[in-house]
């Protein structure tokens, strides 16, 4: 089978370089296995985005010779499909309507387990959908992170697919599109590591094919924090890219002396030198 792996940014803003190291890092892993790349844009949560910040993002990763082998997919043009599962999933009972608020679920530490809703329906508004989880512990390897495991009912509970307002939930979308573009190994930060045993969950329900995982640590300032949430962001700029191509880089934990030339050939130099099993395990401070 063929190696096929993706990028996929939501449209919240520029990229930062978090993001970068996670798009070098998935572009080096596809392109050592000789595989595809490709990029996914997850654009189906309008309150947060930033109007043609997918489009930057978008020149953001051409400027920085990030180059995917098929066009972009947007997740706003692939409503039909969420519908089409969430149909298939109502009609065989794993859903269900739900009024609950944040308040209703607060004596249960704030996650959803009863199967249905607690609430009373309200006519006068929509419901979220959320999908039934059975009393099961979820158990995967990581290909960085090692063997991981999550109980859904006590450490997540039933989730939503879609929310009140209409807009579909990150779970469904990134599972359904991940098995329509024919996803075998998703490269991407270790702040998604919690959703990776609902996704797992939710392939097997849906009776797809499970990728491979590899969650890249996150990238920190000196105090630890996220950088993304940091004053010490290093912005990401599309018109000077290697300097923070470098960095990038060595975030990898790969040598970046002797590397010159373009973005390309700054990409071609650590694809000569890559290898997976020595990526960084754990956080690291940039710089």
């Amino acid at each position: 089978m063929t190696y096929r792996g993706r990028f996929a940014p939501s449209p919240t803003g520029s990229l930062h370089f978090g993001s970068l190291v996670a798009a070098v890092g998935s572009w080096l892993c596809a392109r050592h296995a000789g595989g595809e790349w490709l990029v996914r844009v997850e654009d189906v949560d309008p309150p947060r985005e930033v109007p043609g910040s997918a489009r930057t993002i978008l020149r953001t990763l051409t400027a920085f010779g990030l180059h995917p082998d098929a066009p972009p997919v947007f997740q706003s043009t692939r409503h039909a499909a969420y519908e089409e599962t969430l149909d298939r999933l109502r009609a065989q009972d794993h859903v269900f309507p739900c009024w609950c608020s944040r308040m209703d679920l607060v004596p249960a530490g704030g996650l959803h387990r009863d199967g249905h809703c607690v609430a009373a329906p309200d006519p006068a508004r929509p419901p979220a959908w959320r999908i039934r989880v059975p009393d099961t512990v979820v158990t995967f390897d990581d290909a960085l992170q090692g063997r991981q495991s999550q109980s859904l009912r006590d450490d997540v509970g039933d989730f939503v697919l879609r929310r009140v307002e209409g807009y579909w939930a990150y779970q469904l979308a990134c599972v359904v599109d991940d098995a329509a573009q024919g996803i075998t190994e998703v490269v991407r930060g270790a702040d998604l590591l919690d959703s990776t045993p609902r996704q797992i969950w939710l392939q097997t329900l849906l009776g797809v094919a499970t990728p491979r995982y590899m969650h890249l640590p996150l990238v920190t300032d000196a105090q630890g924090r996220k950088l993304s949430k940091s004053a010490a962001d290093l912005p990401v700029d599309a018109r000077d890219p290697l300097p923070a191509l470098r960095l990038a880089i060595a975030q990898l934990g790969m040598p970046v002396s002797g590397m010159a030339g373009s973005p390309e050939d700054l990409l071609r130099h650590a694809l000569r030198d890559f290898d997976p099993a020595t990526l960084r395990r754990s956080s690291h401070p940039y710089g």
